[in-house]
C-alpha cells in the first residue's frame, strides 16, 4: 500500500473509530473507561473477516458453532454495570471471539475466559495476539457454569442467558464482588447483577437484553 493509501485507511480508522464511540455515547453509554477500552480495541480484529466492515457498528455478527458476537452496545451495559478496577481478578464465561475478554483486559482486569468450542477458543487465542492482549487473558476450554477448582474472582461476567445464575458462581465470588449476566423473566430476558456483600449475595434484575442461551458444558465437537 502506497503512503498516500495508508493515509487515508489510517484516517478512515481513526473517523470510523470516533462514530463508533460517539453511536455507543447515543446509546447512553456514559462511562469514560469502558468508551476508551471500546475506542482501543478493535472490534474488527475479532469479528469474522467477511463481516469486518460491520465491526463498528452496534450489531451483533455471527460466529461459528453457531454462536453470536454480542451487540457492543450490549457488552459496553455489561461493562459498566461490572465496574472492572485495574487489578481486578475476573472470570468470563463464554470467550466467544475473544473480544469481551480484550476490553476486560484493556479496563484492567486479570481474565481467565472459559469457552466451551475448541475452535472459538483457539481463534480467541489468536484474535487476542493480534489485538496485543494475549498476556492479559488466559483462555481456557471447559464448561464456564461448572468452572473447576476454588479460585474466587473479584468479576464474573456471564456472556448469556440462563433460568438463573448457577449458584456455584455465585460462590466464586469474592468479598465485596460482583457478578454480572443474564436471566429469564416474564418481560423477556434482563439483565442481572449480583453482589457480595458482607450479609450474602444481594442481586438486582435490570433492563431487557439481548444474549444468547448459556449451553452447559464443553461441546464435544467443534
Amino acid at each position: 500500500m502506497s503512503s498516500g493509501g495508508a493515509e487515508r485507511r489510517r484516517v478512515s480508522d481513526a473517523i470510523g473509530a470516533a462514530s463508533f464511540i460517539l453511536s455507543l455515547r447515543a446509546r447512553g453509554v456514559g462511562d469514560t473507561g469502558v468508551l476508551r477500552a471500546m475506542e482501543l480495541v478493535p472490534r474488527e480484529v475479532f469479528a469474522p473477516r467477511r463481516f469486518a466492515d460491520l465491526s463498528r457498528r452496534d450489531l451483533a455478527l455471527p460466529l461459528p458453532c453457531g454462536q453470536t458476537m454480542t451487540a457492543p452496545g450490549t457488552v459496553a451495559a455489561m461493562l459498566v454495570r461490572l465496574g472492572v478496577l485495574p487489578g481486578n481478578r475476573v472470570l468470563e464465561v463464554g470467550t466467544g471471539s475473544g473480544y469481551t475478554a480484550a476490553l476486560l483486559a484493556r479496563l484492567g482486569g486479570q481474565v481467565k475466559t472459559v469457552e466451551r468450542f475448541e475452535t472459538l477458543a483457539a481463534a480467541a487465542v489468536g484474535q487476542l495476539k493480534a489485538a496485543g492482549l494475549e498476556d492479559g487473558v488466559t483462555v481456557e476450554l471447559g464448561d464456564g457454569l461448572a468452572p473447576p477448582g476454588t479460585e474466587t474472582f473479584d468479576r464474573i461476567l456471564v456472556n448469556g442467558v440462563a433460568p438463573t445464575i448457577p449458584a456455584v458462581l455465585v460462590e466464586r465470588l469474592a468479598a465485596k464482588g460482583c457478578l454480572v449476566g443474564a436471566v429469564v423473566t416474564d418481560q423477556g430476558p434482563r439483565l442481572v447483577r449480583i453482589e457480595q456483600t458482607d450479609e450474602g449475595p444481594r442481586e438486582w434484575v435490570g433492563s431487557s437484553v439481548r444474549l444468547s442461551p448459556l449451553l452447559a458444558g464443553r461441546s464435544a465437537a467443534l
